[in-house]
């Protein structure tokens, strides 16, 4: 009996112990102490810059100035107004905040710990799921973003037939309502294709015949699917309702897009025509093999947001530079480009995408704009932001040199709608914690 007691007495303290430790670890990991910015206080402006107003102008020591949120002129030097708040960058550069479409940042913080994943739901059909109800505003990974100028990002859902609605974000926020800046603004279509196992071996991936038949069932699939959500937009108000196919409604009256993605030359084809008997002009997204078929992407208005230039190319017998020169082949086809990256931490290289553009032939004005004023104009917030311009959200970023220039990008201040946000984040804490430890004696 008294061993019986002694047992109980000791695992009592074992899991009193435990239970401290449990309690203490999230504090060990927790957020860091990032608040986001009070809404703007007094008028703002940054003078003696190169302005690169995003649309293909440069102002060379120019000036911008903000006032509740909006930009009240930009231009030349003027006398700044009594009670503003001058910011002097000289010798630095002034952008439009970089936009970053077509992520799951926010949607999953840990690659390798499912319960942080929540960018797929389960089944095909999903047209329905808003992606913005899950972001996640306290993910650690914003603020590694914000850094390097990104600061809205599309929230993109993934996987199945129709992953869902994508939502634009600002990433400068307490929750996910704070956040948004356009809600619900497109549903996105993942279009069927043949995927060969590259190591051969068993599956549908390694058996071509089987893996058509699937698409092409996918296809008939998505094709009966868009022929009843027209019809039931149609109708008008119904008395019963249908989720997947009232997602659509707005489609058709053409205040949601429709994101398309897809690589292959076929499958692009395909896809926009079996979008277009149905009254749907699409974003493509992806489009490795867009170059292919420019004629059909300008004739039908089809926007591109190119996915991941920084890689290989998608066939093994091209050129291997030809990711770095799809952007300008498209623009000079007459085709309005955007760039994104796979994934989520990742987009804090976005810059660097449209930098790598420029040095492959196309104009470093337009590289800009492949971040800022033609992902707005793609995404349907040009009216708000994009370029630096009188009447437009004050989103803004300043950079010691080329902000798309690995070595330049310093980004020194920035402002989300005139807020000037902080620009603290784990990476930064991370390296004065072990600069101290292990750095110069005068940084200690």
């Amino acid at each position: 009996m008294n061993n019986m007691v002694m047992n109980i007495k000791s695992t009592s303290a074992y899991l009193s112990v435990m239970a401290s430790l449990l309690f203490a670890m999230p504090l060990a990991q927790a957020q860091p102490t990032v608040y986001p910015a009070k809404p703007q206080e007094q008028p703002i402006a940054i003078t003696d810059a190169t302005v690169h107003v995003g649309d293909g102008r440069v102002i060379e020591r120019g000036t911008i100035l903000f006032e509740q949120g909006k930009i009240t002129y930009v231009g030349g030097a003027i006398t700044v107004p009594a009670g503003a708040l001058t910011i002097t960058a000289t010798g630095k550069h002034i952008y439009p905040g970089f936009i970053a479409p077509n992520t799951n940042l926010g949607l999953v913080e840990i690659e390798s710990v499912r319960a942080t994943i929540d960018y797929a739901e389960v089944g095909e059909n999903n047209a329905h799921v808003r992606s913005l109800i899950a972001y996640n505003t306290d993910s650690k990974v914003i603020n590694t973003l914000r850094s390097n100028g990104i600061l809205l990002a599309q929230i993109t859902p993934q996987e199945g037939l129709v992953s869902g609605q994508s939502s634009i974000v600002q990433l400068d926020a307490w929750n996910w309502e704070d956040a948004a800046y356009r809600i619900d603004e497109g549903i996105h279509i993942n279009w069927p294709t043949v995927r060969l196992s590259r190591f051969g071996g068993g599956g549908p991936a390694g058996n071509p015949d089987a893996q058509k038949e699937q698409v092409q069932a996918e296809i008939t699939q998505l094709e009966d699917y868009l022929a009843e959500a027209k019809a039931y937009a149609e109708l008008g108000n119904s008395r019963v309702i249908n989720t997947r196919f009232e997602a659509f409604r707005p489609v058709f009256s053409g205040s949601r897009s429709v994101y398309v993605h897809a690589n292959k030359a076929t499958d692009i084809v395909a896809a926009i025509s079996m979008l277009k008997r149905h009254g749907i002009r699409p974003v493509l997204v992806g489009g490795a093999e867009a170059h292919l078929v420019t004629e059909l992407l300008r004739d039908n208005q089809v926007p591109i947001i190119i996915r991941q230039s920084h890689s290989l190319p998608y066939a093994s017998d091209v050129e291997v530079y030809l990711p770095y020169k799809q952007a300008k082949l498209l623009a000079d086809a007459g085709i309005l480009v955007a760039y994104s990256i796979d994934g989520f931490w990742q987009q804090r290289n976005l810059p660097f995408m449209a930098g790598t553009a420029a040095a492959y032939g196309l104009d470093k004005e337009q590289a800009l704009a492949t971040i800022t004023s033609n992902t707005a104009k793609i995404l349907g917030i040009d009216d708000r932001t994009g370029t630096l311009e009188v009447g437009k959200d004050a989103n803004i970023i300043v950079s010691g040199g080329d902000a798309l220039d690995m070595l330049g990008n310093k980004i020194e201040r920035a402002f989300i709608q005139g807020r000037d946000i902080d620009l603290t984040d784990l990476h930064k804490q991370l390296f004065e914690r072990y600069e101290y430890k292990y750095g110069l004696p005068e940084s200690k």
